[in-house]
């Protein structure tokens, strides 16, 4: 039986910039910090880097993190340098969506959804 998501693994080159960038669009500082894996606690959810090793980035999938404000949130990660990939949609009952790449090729999601609360 699932119980639900845990964890969003990302594949990076580059770890130490990673975690950099990472803990500045999130705000938060990784829990586990080792040159094999990093990962932060996000509200109770892990997204934690890997090293590349030749893996491809993933465009077929995608993990959304719910924000207060899809419309803010996508300007602020695009400000820290992340490139917009698709812009904000509203996918009706007030639900937003967007995906950016971040600076190593991944596709990441942020959703506003008043359906889930905080």
């Amino acid at each position: 039986m699932f119980l639900g998501l845990r964890t969003a693994v990302y594949y990076v080159d580059d770890m130490s910039r990673a975690r950099d960038w990472y803990s500045s669009i999130l705000g938060v500082a990784p829990y586990f910090d080792e040159p094999f894996y990093v990962g932060f606690n996000v509200g109770g959810f892990e997204l934690g880097l890997h090293p590349d090793e030749g893996k491809s980035k993933g465009e077929g999938q995608v993990a959304y993190w719910g924000v207060a404000d899809a419309a803010a949130s996508f300007e602020r990660l695009v400000e820290l340098g992340a490139t917009p990939y698709e812009n904000v949609q509203d996918v009706g009952g007030g639900i937003k969506v967007c995906t950016v790449k971040d600076p190593f090729g991944n596709v990441f999601g942020i959703i506003e959804n008043p359906g889930f609360g905080k």
